[in-house]
């Protein structure tokens, strides 16, 4: 069983679908047992870094996902969800997040002729060996939604990098702890392959 964190950030449905796609028992929940006592977890989530930490905070989860991090368990961040997984974000200055990784999160800086939020597909530079993207091609295109990237404290976690106005760390890996700033759920084949590879992690 793979549980969804249901903390009223949007976005659920699509990871839940492609899941299923894949054939695999999903729920989506905000109850604490459940989630220790499945086999991977997931925090997907779009919208901003302080209202979301206020939800996570409010239906207890923050506890919930560090005991699942600290249990080895397989946990896979998704857009926000990878933000929230730092101790801020430049989005809500004074808001505290998980602090599970180390990095920061920043707005991507203005350039002339690109367009922020960054909506679209953007390429990938893989690091090789990374366990999300086994079996995908460098420069594989994944589909991208926002304002906010990571640059992460450790060059070792970085799982793959994409450029837009900056370097982005376009996903990163320490431990059980994964994460993309992308959406897999609505990249195409490539998508369902990061999502395949995480559930036979």
């Amino acid at each position: 069983m793979i549980s969804i964190i249901d903390y009223d950030a949007g976005n659920i449905k699509s990871v839940e679908k492609a899941l299923q796609h894949l054939g695999q028992d999903v729920v989506i929940t905000r109850d604490r047992d459940v989630i220790i006592n499945s086999e991977k977890v997931i925090l997907p989530g779009v919208g901003c870094f302080k209202d979301a930490m206020d939800k996570i905070r409010e239906y207890k989860l923050e506890n919930t996902i560090y005991d699942v991090c600290d249990m080895g368990k397989p946990f896979l961040g998704i857009c926000l969800g990878l933000q929230l997984l730092y101790k801020n974000s430049e989005e809500s200055p004074g808001a505290t997040g998980l602090g599970i990784l180390d990095g920061e999160i920043l707005r991507i800086p203005d350039k002339p002729g690109l367009k922020i939020p960054q909506i679209g597909w953007n390429s990938l530079d893989i690091t090789p060996g990374a366990k999300l993207f086994k079996g995908i091609d460098n420069n594989s295109y994944v589909y991208f939604v926002h304002s906010y990237y990571l640059k992460s404290k450790y060059e070792e976690d970085v799982a793959a990098t994409t450029d837009y106005s900056t370097l982005i760390h376009a996903s990163v890996e320490r431990d059980n702890v994964f994460a993309c700033q992308f959406h897999p759920e609505k990249s195409s084949k490539v998508g369902l392959t990061i999502l395949k590879n995480f559930i036979e992690l």
